[in-house]
């Protein structure tokens, strides 16, 4: 995982409708990059809606949601389409980019098709901030907005 202070790892993939996003859209702006196993699974979902039904608390703080996994773009654009979600929700399949953020698991892991549940507030320098290393999903976008709100406090 990576640790608060370390930099954004340079990235560029394709979102549940094959827009590229990058690190460098990111910059300028607070982004919660939220790591979730698999598109469509209880807890992926249950954490995913309650980012979407905070959505907008996030957009008054200033402050980006961008899901990443090692799903497929049309599994990802499934899975929004059927929750409801308006953010960028982008692909990883090589996991290229899962090992740079730490999140791969290692290959005897039975789960190692999986991405680690971790999530990173970054700020507009592109600086990780804080790193969760999620367990419960129903609270994990409450502690975010409240950190941000810490952080973001003079």
């Amino acid at each position: 995982m990576l640790d608060p202070g370390a930099r954004l790892p340079a990235f560029a993939l394709p979102d549940q409708d094959g827009t590229l996003v990058s690190s460098t859209s990111l910059a300028g702006h607070w982004a919660l990059l939220w790591w979730y196993p698999r598109a469509g699974s209880p807890g992926c979902t249950i954490e995913g809606q309650e980012l979407r039904d905070r959505a907008e608390q996030f957009r008054a703080a200033g402050c980006l949601i961008v899901g990443l996994s090692f799903d497929t773009p049309e599994e990802n654009r499934a899975w929004a389409e059927e929750q409801g979600f308006e953010f960028p929700l982008l692909s990883d399949v090589d996991h290229s980019v899962g090992r740079l953020f730490g999140v791969e698991r290692a290959p005897d892991d039975q789960y190692a098709a999986f991405p680690l549940r971790v999530s990173y507030l970054v700020d507009p320098a592109g600086v990780v901030r804080r790193t969760y290393a999620v367990a419960g999903v129903q609270d994990h976008a409450v502690s975010v907005l409240s950190t941000l709100t810490g952080l973001r406090s003079p």
